[in-house]
């Protein structure tokens, strides 16, 4: 059965001008953030130690350890709370219909028996607190009229909740049952998130205001703010306290983090701005923040997670990056068997390296779209959604100046001839286009719709997969197309074709969730009923030494098939990629590299039978 070596993580989900609140766990030192449906958890000090949670029917948004580390509440758009354990298979312990729209924030008490969340609803109910184990009502909280953007318990006895939102006021409800005590509107903008400190003496709101406002904990009358000079030049998105109360972490839209010391006299004065790297973008943004243990973590609108050392400061960060969207498809370098490309259609080519994980982004100079990607050692090709087919030289870890070709419709596959790299078949809606360098040769019209395309290593052959589930063979001779033969089996339109590589057989795939195996001297099918998946197959790829073939689908699982045995003896990875698998690829003959919807890359290791 396959193993999972090692899964490189995606990045939280970002939005622009909204702050993200993630959170952790200080006694297992974890981070808990989310991306589409998922909740990741992340080990701060192994960074490729990951697990997720993937049972939410809708996008979540926020998640929180329960204070003894046991349970996990996590919320989503929907409105719905799952909490849930953290150990063995994240059992599902129970699942409330809390609010009417999207919770924002949610908070445990110290005791861990209430819960309270916060967020959009209709009418009056955009705050609730509950039981966590009945789901039933500790309260009543009225005084809020637009969306609830962060709330907090108070982290002593006696109880205390305080929410912030976007009607500007910061409210404080005595409990439980808790029951509407004041209101303060002492910031003129949205108020982004509240923050007791660790003894509850007091609680800090940052707004988009740039300001800071520090109240007492257990009357909730201002007592002091953060001094101003040396303060955030942009809204500030989230706060986060040291663990021994004296400090605390802000993150803003300046771009900055700052580190405050808490004076005696409840005033907060700048101690240290932390920058943390980029380009200086939109996307170095700064919007999440949390201070854990000797961990400083920021996340950046890019989504770019930063840690710091809260011990020595002025050590430069580790950065930890990934993809946000679907990753779509995937290169493993021959030269260099462990590094990997990936790409997601936002136009982000990542790199990593086996073993070691996120090893750096490539830069292009156009930062299009991308649908399509090829890589061999030397360049990268790629397309977007219009009719541009781009070659980017790539020189180490940088891209060298790109070329652009119209090839006069959008390109629906790219592939490389290996031995000679300046070849390239492009396809398109109406037939195939064959590029030499910047140059289109010739634009062939085949008179079908081309779904899939792959040419030979040598660049003599060529096979084009058609809607009607034909694969047409053409013989390269010069820059002209001549059809040799047609291969029909499949029964729906071909989705992925590939040559092994020895070239001695093809393997295709189709949108009817069949594989088919072809041995290229005879035209003959060498491997059927490869009928194992249940949805269309998006991708495959053939083991180096040509025993092997890996396919992936919107199933979401991978199916290894052996060449030399019947296809019923497979190995199948289930739910390899949660939305389905788009990208897969062999490292080497016992390593198997997938990615897909869930914006994950996963390494498994395949076990000989």
């Amino acid at each position: 059965m396959p193993q999972l070596a090692e899964a490189y993580a995606c990045v939280p989900s970002t939005e622009r001008g909204r702050g993200i609140l993630i959170s952790g766990d200080p006694k297992s030192n974890r981070l808990l953030y989310t991306n589409g449906r998922s909740v990741i958890i992340m080990n701060l000090d192994n960074p490729l130690d990951v697990a997720v949670y993937a049972e939410h029917a809708y996008p979540a948004t926020v998640a929180r350890f329960s204070p003894n580390g046991e349970w996990i509440a996590s919320a989503d758009v929907s409105g719905t709370v799952r909490i849930w354990g953290t150990h063995n298979d994240f059992v599902l312990k129970n699942e409330f219909k809390v609010l009417s729209g999207r919770i924002d924030d949610l908070q445990w008490s110290a005791d861990g028996l209430r819960i309270v969340a916060c967020g959009e609803g209709k009418g009056k109910s955009l705050v609730r607190a509950f039981m966590w184990d009945s789901g039933s009502t500790v309260g009543d909280f009225d005084g809020h009229s637009k969306r609830v953007l962060s709330c907090v318990f108070k982290p002593t006895r006696p109880f205390r909740i305080v929410t912030c939102g976007e009607d500007f006021l910061v409210n404080f409800y005595e409990g439980p049952p808790f029951k509407f005590k004041q209101s303060h509107r002492d910031h003129s903008n949205f108020v982004n998130c509240v923050r007791y400190s660790p003894d509850g003496s007091k609680f800090i709101t940052v707004s988009s205001d740039k300001k800071g406002l520090i109240f007492d904990g257990k009357t909730a009358e201002k007592i002091g703010e953060l001094s101003l000079e040396d303060g955030h030049k942009g809204s500030i998105y989230a706060l986060s306290w040291s663990p021994d109360g004296k400090q605390i972490l802000t993150v803003s839209a300046d771009k900055t983090a700052k580190i405050w010391d808490i004076c005696e006299d409840y005033h907060g004065k700048v101690h240290k701005t932390l920058i943390c790297p980029g380009s200086g973008g939109v996307e170095d943004m700064l919007v999440g923040g949390l201070w854990q243990n000797d961990h400083i973590v920021t996340v950046s609108l890019g989504g770019m997670i930063s840690m710091f050392s809260a011990s020595d400061l002025d050590k430069a960060p580790l950065s930890l990056f990934g993809h946000m969207k679907n990753v779509t498809s995937l290169s493993v370098l021959k030269n260099v068997p462990k590094v990997i490309l990936s790409t997601s259609y936002d136009g982000l080519i990542v790199k990593w390296i086996q073993g070691v994980g996120y090893s750096g982004k490539l830069q292009r100079k156009e930062t299009s779209q991308i649908k399509c990607f090829a890589a061999v050692e030397e360049e990268i090709v790629t397309s977007g959604f219009d009719n541009t087919v781009w070659r980017v030289p790539l020189n180490g870890d940088q891209c060298g100046d790109a070329e652009s070709v119209d090839v006069g419709s959008q390109p629906k596959d790219i592939s490389h001839a290996l031995q000679s790299p300046e070849l390239v078949l492009v396809s398109i809606d109406s037939g195939a286009v064959l590029l030499r360098g910047g140059k289109v040769v010739s634009t062939i019209n085949l008179g079908f719709t081309v779904t899939a395309s792959a040419i030979a290593p040598d660049g003599s052959e060529a096979i084009i997969g058609g809607q009607d589930g034909k694969l047409h063979i053409y013989s390269i001779a010069g820059d002209t197309l001549t059809e040799e033969a047609v291969l029909e089996k499949h029964r729906g339109a071909i989705s992925v074709i590939r040559y092994s590589p020895d070239v001695s057989m093809i393997a295709s795939g189709d949108l009817n969730r069949e594989a088919v195996i072809w041995d290229c001297a005879s035209r003959e099918v060498k491997l059927k009923n490869m009928l194992y998946h249940t949805a269309r197959i998006n991708c495959l790829a053939w083991s180096p030494d040509n025993s092997m073939v890996a396919t992936g689908s919107l199933d979401t699982c991978v199916i290894i098939y052996e060449v030399d045995k019947p296809a019923s003896s497979r190995v199948t990875i289930k739910g390899a990629h949660l939305g389905g698998v788009y990208g897969i690829a062999f490292t080497d003959e016992h390593t198997v590299v997938s990615s897909g919807e869930d914006a994950f890359v996963r390494v498994w290791k395949l076990t000989p039978q």
